[in-house]
């Protein structure tokens, strides 16, 4: 038997997320197996049903579960990664469910981010630093070219994990995040406002301070769904 704790903190839905892709992420959950049905799952958590199949929905959208209508969720096989055409098809499916998308993301960046935090060594760092003072210098390329500089830092990151699996859906997220980055980047402001988070989550990567690094990982989705949101709502109106 599985062993799942109640949930206890205001995001449900991230929580939810988490536990399960932990079990999974750490073997305890195998590929093919299938998961505990949403009615079962919910009296475990000690929620509604509604959140656990957000939740569930959610880890189908990085691929780490798939949905089976009728017959339930199961795990897959993390060593056959999803294919970018894939991934870009499932973006454009829930790119409305910008709540959904962005507590994916923030699951897996962040664990990708604090599992590399105490790997990468001194040289490692400042050859970060240096990728950032480029980046820092590169406001003016296209939004295109300046997303390939993101995207290498955080490869860079995902590279020094401690957990194979995580640089694997770490490269999953630049292919999933890649529609919704060229949009932000094309908002005046928004160059500068990545350059600005990244400057905060290196700095805490340096200090080795998990703590710090976790508020500032937090401070980058917070803008960055923001800056999605207006831009949802523009298109809107």
């Amino acid at each position: 038997m599985i062993q799942i704790e109640p949930v206890k903190r205001l995001t449900v839905t991230e929580q939810i997320m988490e536990q399960i892709a932990q079990l999974i992420t750490n073997g305890h959950l195998q590929p093919g197996e299938q998961l505990p049905n949403e009615r079962d799952l919910a009296e475990r958590f000690g929620v509604t049903r509604g959140r656990v199949r957000e939740a569930l929905r959610a880890l189908a959208l990085i691929g780490l579960i798939t949905i089976r209508a009728g017959e339930g969720s199961f795990v897959n096989k993390q060593e056959e990664p999803i294919p970018p055409d894939t991934i870009a098809w499932m973006f454009h499916r829930e790119k409305h469910n910008l709540d959904e998308v962005y507590a994916a993301r923030q699951l897996i960046e962040t664990e990708v981010y604090l599992s590399a935090a105490g790997q990468l060594t001194d040289g490692e760092l400042a050859s970060l630093e240096r990728s950032l003072a480029h980046m820092t210098a590169s406001t003016e390329l296209d939004a295109e070219a300046f997303l390939l500089l993101l995207d290498e830092f955080d490869l860079r990151i995902g590279e020094r994990s401690d957990n194979r699996i995580y640089h694997k859906l770490m490269q999953m997220m630049i292919h999933l995040r890649r529609e919704t980055s060229l949009k932000l980047l094309s908002v005046p402001g928004a160059k500068e406002n990545s350059v600005k988070q990244r400057t905060a989550i290196l700095s805490a990567l340096a200090s080795r301070n998990k703590k710090q690094l976790n508020a500032a990982l937090k401070g980058l989705f917070a803008t960055s769904k923001q800056f999605y949101a207006d831009i949802l709502n523009s298109e809107s109106d």
